[in-house]
């Protein structure tokens, strides 16, 4: 099948798959006469096992050992047990930082129960408040820490 087919059958973007490839996760493809990409379903199936790994937000490293490990089908999967106990430990530790988040902005809601003039609202003094008391968050510092490893 040509790319757009893969990318058609696996959900993915062309740019996608050619990143994967440039990476080592994905086997460069056959080419025919005329230079054109050409995959076998051994690429749809490793481009679907490497798309659900992310989608269980593992990172390209994480996803390039489970890819090592699957390869070698002789081997050991202790590997694969140690890598996924990390990454629980990764997921819990973001759940507990999102949690500390969901209650920093339910107080700051808090503080404005009812619409009223800007000079009045509590949750803008509140930020203006925090933000004088300290280091403010790093931008995006949150999603940084929901989408790090």
């Amino acid at each position: 099948m040509k790319i757009g087919d893969l990318a058609t059958a696996s959900s993915t973007a062309v740019d996608t798959i050619r990143y994967y490839e440039r990476e080592g996760l994905l086997p460069a493809p056959g080419r025919t006469q005329g230079g054109f990409r050409v995959y076998e379903p051994a690429h749809l199936e490793r481009l679907q096992f490497i798309r659900y790994c992310r989608g269980l937000d593992m990172s390209l490293d994480e996803v390039r050992v489970l890819l090592r490990v699957k390869d070698a089908p002789g081997g050991d999967c202790g590997d694969v047990n140690a890598l996924l106990d990390a990454h629980i430990g990764h997921v819990s530790r973001r759940i507990r930082e999102l949690r500390a988040l969901e209650k920093q902005l339910k107080d700051l809601r808090q503080r404005c129960a009812a619409a009223q003039s800007v000079d009045q609202c509590g949750i803008l003094s509140g930020l203006a408040a925090a933000a004088q008391e300290g280091t403010p968050p790093a931008p995006g510092s949150h999603l940084r820490s929901v989408h790090s490893h």
